[in-house]
């Protein structure tokens, strides 16, 4: 569904999430509890009603074209806590608790965003600040 009045997309209770040219809405994923940025990933609408249904995270893989519920195998499941939309309904952000305070991203970090870009001498290369896996429960 997308509403055509933009006052109403903006500023109304209709939840009209705005899905691209691929059908897939980008979901922006952080800690319930302190905020902290998980990972970046895109819902279609079959990620997003199942979301919606069952209140643990789906996305959908680019890179494999299916469906995936985050934490499947690894058990480090994202239960919602929050979600909000932005002002056009373009885009997600879920606010998750992640079982057993496990990894999020596949390298067995808590954040896909572990590194950092630093440019020295107009020469940008890529560092880890600090060591950021986590240790299996």
């Amino acid at each position: 569904m997308s509403l055509s009045d933009k006052h109403e997309n903006e500023e109304g209770a209709v939840f009209a999430p705005r899905f691209d040219a691929s059908g897939l809405i980008t979901a922006i994923v952080t800690d319930s509890g302190d905020g902290h940025l998980l990972m970046v990933a895109h819902m279609n609408a079959e990620a997003l009603r199942l979301t919606l249904e069952t209140g643990i995270a789906h996305y959908w893989s680019r890179s494999r074209q299916s469906l995936w519920k985050k934490g499947e195998t690894s058990g480090n499941l994202q239960t919602v806590v929050e979600m909000r939309t932005d002002c056009d309904q373009d885009a997600l952000w879920l606010k998750v608790t992640v079982a057993g305070g496990g990894p999020t991203c596949h390298t067995g970090r808590r954040s896909c965003f572990y590194r950092q870009v630093i440019t020295t001498n107009g020469t940008s290369s890529l560092v880890v600040p600090l060591e950021t896996k986590v240790s299996p429960s």
